[in-house]
């Protein structure tokens, strides 16, 4: 159970919002809505006396208590260690689960990748890194920031069943892509100029009335997908 109450900074303003335990969420908004500002208030990065997790703040959980509740997946994989392998990474990773990393790795077909540094890796390849260490991490709440960027489209299949799968307990997931968001089905979120504009189903948000409001005209949907009118 996530709660945050009427949170402001310089870039969000009276953010409140609940998400029951189990629930998922996606959040959606325009280059510099303030999405990621938003997840790193919700996981305790940026701290705030307004997020409560299990009717406790945030801010007065000890470490090991926190990582146990919510994990944030960055954007992009940021490793100053230029020797870390990609399997030491993962070990470094395995906080909360008796899942092996190389189960992880088989998974995600990164087997033949195990001792290459993780510097080295391709940025699809480090997208793909983050997600099976969160995995290993089994947070209760995992929130993941662009977990397709950079992904071609059979690795974007393989995180969407992923992301399906019963591995997570609950997800947040901030995206660009529609037809992820609407494919998952979750509970959608949309800020717009550091205000929630819409916290509903994704029923509702993908009817044709909301595209064209949050849109315009520049997507639709059509035979089930999102498409983007070029």
């Amino acid at each position: 159970m996530l709660t945050i109450k009427n949170h402001n900074s310089n870039i969000l303003t009276d953010i409140s919002f609940h998400l029951k335990q189990h629930e998922n969420l996606i959040i959606l908004g325009s280059n510099g809505a303030g999405k990621s500002t938003l997840a790193k208030v919700l996981c305790g990065i940026t701290p705030s006396n307004n997020v409560t997790i299990n009717g406790k703040k945030i801010t007065q959980l000890k470490t090991k208590e926190r990582t146990k509740l919510i994990n944030y997946i960055p954007a992009k994989l940021e490793i100053f260690d230029e020797y870390l392998t990609l399997e030491q990474y993962l070990d470094l990773s395995r906080l909360h689960t008796l899942l092996a990393s190389k189960n992880i790795l088989k998974l995600l077909e990164l087997e033949h990748l195990k001792t290459k540094p993780c510097q080295q890796l391709s940025s699809g390849e480090q997208q793909l890194t983050m997600l099976a260490s969160a995995v290993l991490h089994n947070a209760r709440i995992t929130i993941f920031d662009e977990p397709t960027a950079n992904l071609d489209p059979k690795k974007s299949r393989d995180v969407y069943a992923l992301l399906k799968s019963k591995l997570f307990q609950s997800k947040i997931i901030i995206t660009h892509d529609l037809n992820l968001a609407y494919r998952l089905g979750y509970k959608i979120l949309y800020i717009k100029d550091g205000k929630i504009s819409f916290f509903d189903t994704s029923e509702r948000f993908f009817h044709p009335s909301n595209l064209d409001h949050f849109f315009a005209s520049s997507v639709q949907k059509v035979d089930e997908y999102i498409m983007v009118n070029l």
